[in-house]
């Protein structure tokens, strides 16, 4: 059995390109009141870039000029130590989120605090360990992800930091949603990323064995994903917007991950000037054009609706805050669509 059921409901991902945190929270909780998401801001402050975010109190972590390293030339050995520790006794205060670097998160708590109502779950993010290990590097700008160490020291600093996160947000909800949000696993298999296929297994299972409640991971390019159906996400969301046609070249390890209770947040819904183009009965359509795509592979219809929940194909955070409230009312209104059509 599901913790929860899918149902078509409409879910968000982190980013809103809002300066003002109770705005962006009013803002998801209008298209989204059932699952609401708490924002990520990452034009309010560099700290809230999604990589900076969960840097916070890692082991010589550097940010300056806008940019981010770990200073390999200092000792590191005691601030692993206090990590590995921490890991060690599953002490999440040692990596607190603090509001600086994530100020939609206490207003997200502050509103629905105040807010009541009945939810269905809330949903929270953190930055997975493959992107992370890639955007992070050291003083000579190599990627801390071809650092054995500190590879592994990201992704026990990751898990803390998703685990701590639900603790924050469970007493909301008994259902907390976590996304592993991997953009750079669009880059595995390249010719600029060396990365084998269980070391991108092994960091994800890291990082997923902190979280608890519902375990989800997010792409928004094309990749193996094999690799992410064949980890213990109940989850898997993709830009279904563009890369549906590349989801189905994989239909028995999408069958398996159905057949297990998996559930596929289709990201149907653009964030780029592309959504003025865009209605609600182009989106069905899309989706439907996606969806059918696996059918044609031997998926049933009704197994696909019964686990899917409806998206925008990314944060859209990077958008306008027209365009982004266009693309999330869209995915509010298109879930609307298929609920009264196949529910």
């Amino acid at each position: 059995m599901r913790e929860f059921e899918p149902n078509l409901l409409p879910i968000s991902l982190g980013s809103v390109p809002h300066l003002d945190p109770e705005t962006a929270c009013e803002l998801i909780l209008r298209d989204f009141p059932q699952i609401p998401t708490w924002p990520q801001l990452p034009n309010r402050s560099f700290l809230e870039n999604m990589y900076v975010q969960y840097s916070e109190g890692f082991p010589g972590v550097v940010l300056e000029d806008g940019r981010i390293y770990v200073d390999r030339s200092q000792d590191l050995d005691p601030g692993l130590e206090k990590l590995y520790l921490a890991y060690l006794e599953d002490d999440l205060d040692h990596v607190a989120i603090s509001a600086d670097y994530a100020a939609g998160l206490p207003a997200f708590l502050q509103a629905l605090n105040s807010r009541g109502g009945q939810l269905l779950a809330v949903k929270g993010q953190v930055t997975g360990p493959v992107s992370w290990g890639l955007v992070v590097v050291d003083q000579n700008r190599r990627p801390i992800l071809y650092d054995e160490i500190l590879a592994d020291a990201g992704a026990k600093h990751l898990r803390l930091k998703a685990a701590w996160q639900e603790r924050e947000l469970r007493p909301l909800c008994p259902t907390v949603i976590t996304f592993v949000d991997e953009p750079y696993m669009a880059s595995f298999g390249s010719a600029f990323v060396s990365l084998g296929r269980e070391q991108a297994i092994t960091l994800l299972e890291e990082v997923l064995g902190g979280i608890q409640g519902v375990k989800g991971v997010h792409c928004c390019g094309n990749t193996d994903w094999s690799i992410l159906l064949s980890t213990s996400i109940d989850i898997l969301s993709l830009d279904a917007y563009k890369y549906a046609q590349a989801l189905s070249l994989y239909p028995d390890e999408v069958k398996a991950f159905l057949e297990r209770g998996g559930i596929i947040a289709w990201g149907i819904v653009p964030t780029s000037e592309q959504v003025y183009q865009e209605t609600v009965e182009s989106l069905v359509e899309k989706l439907h054009q996606a969806m059918n795509l696996l059918v044609k592979k031997g998926i049933s219809f009704d197994q696909l609706l019964e686990s899917a929940l409806i998206s925008a194909s990314c944060g859209v955070g990077p958008s306008t805050e027209p365009t982004a409230e266009r693309a999330l009312s869209l995915a509010a209104e298109v879930s609307v669509r298929m609920q009264e059509k196949y529910l």
